[in-house]
């Protein structure tokens, strides 16, 4: 079960994040790297993922954030990182909700 807490504090993202793994969790981190068009939230924003899948930030407002944590979900599971893209020229876009006409990379990593 998903857990969604949007956060504008940054500082919040990572303390909490912290927070997790000083409970012996395993915890992903999705930060957009960049941007193109109209895009639902700024280059640097994150998101904290733990293994149950409760997560605090946001790298979207909410239209990719699904993925966004399925992937961390995936990552968490399997190790390694990933390269997200979305915008309106992806399919996906459409299906998680990036309707906006714009671009955003996330990339996402596990943390500790």
């Amino acid at each position: 079960m998903m857990t969604y807490s949007v956060s504008e504090n940054h500082d919040q993202v990572l303390e909490t994040a912290m927070q997790w793994q000083g409970e012996g969790k395993k915890v992903a981190l999705a930060t957009v790297v960049s941007t193109w068009g109209s895009a639902p939230r700024p280059a640097g924003s994150q998101l904290a993922v733990d293994e149950t899948g409760k997560f605090v930030g946001s790298v979207s407002g909410g239209c990719i954030e699904g993925a966004v944590v399925t992937e961390a979900l995936t990552i968490l599971q399997n190790g390694g990182t990933k390269l997200l893209e979305y915008g309106v020229s992806n399919d996906e876009a459409w299906e998680v909700g990036l309707a906006c006409g714009g671009k955003v990379k996330v990339f996402v990593e596990p943390i500790g």
